[in-house]
């Protein structure tokens, strides 16, 4: 199956009645963000980035979950033969490349836990997997927001880990590396980040 906009669009929506939830709406600012910064960034297409970041929390579709959801993401897009999108399922989760820097629960078998410790171990990244994993960090289910707002909102949720900081030094990082690309603050392209900040 072709993977375009009205695919990934479709596909989207479907989960979204599978596990109705506040995710989808998070999944469509995160491919509106991927989308307006790819289209500044040379050598990304911003229609692959909008994809991307549609589909890298499709595996919610089965249900509530925790880690769970990016194995069955990138099982639900590789059976589409969509290889870069299944591979974001799992890395937008691991900015540092270590299962160990994860900060939800393996709620899968152990084999499942064991392809997904050597996959992370061994993906190569690119722009397309740091663009989502910046982007998940800059929108809410109700739209885009400062970097570190998104951060107390997963840490409530989520708790504090030995990894915590170092993974929001990895999104700073990202970040940097965008808006140098960019020539801006990455804020620049996002409306409402103030209103959905601060009110």
């Amino acid at each position: 199956m072709e993977l375009n906009r009205q695919t990934a669009e479709l596909a989207l929506q479907e989960a979204g009645l599978s596990n109705p939830g506040a995710w989808t709406d998070h999944s469509r600012y995160v491919a509106q963000a991927c989308e307006k910064i790819a289209s500044r960034c040379s050598g990304l297409s911003a229609d692959h980035a909008y994809m991307y970041g549609l589909l890298h929390d499709i595996g919610r579709y089965g249900g509530v979950c925790s880690e769970r959801h990016l194995i069955d993401g990138y099982r639900y897009c590789m059976e589409r033969g969509w290889e870069k999108a299944a591979q974001i399922c799992i890395s937008h989760a691991f900015m540092i490349q270590d299962i160990d820097t994860s900060i939800g629960v393996f709620d899968m078998s152990d084999d499942d836990y064991r392809f997904m410790k050597n996959f992370v171990a061994n993906a190569v990244y690119d722009d397309y997997d740091r663009l989502v994993q910046l982007c998940d960090s800059l929108a809410l289910p109700s739209g885009f927001c400062l970097l570190e707002k998104r951060f107390v909102d997963v840490t409530i949720r989520y708790g504090v880990h030995p990894a915590t900081t170092d993974r929001w030094k990895k999104i700073l990082e990202i970040k940097a590396l965008f808006e140098k690309e960019i020539g801006d603050s990455v804020y620049s392209l996002l409306p409402g980040v103030v209103e959905n900040s601060f009110y």
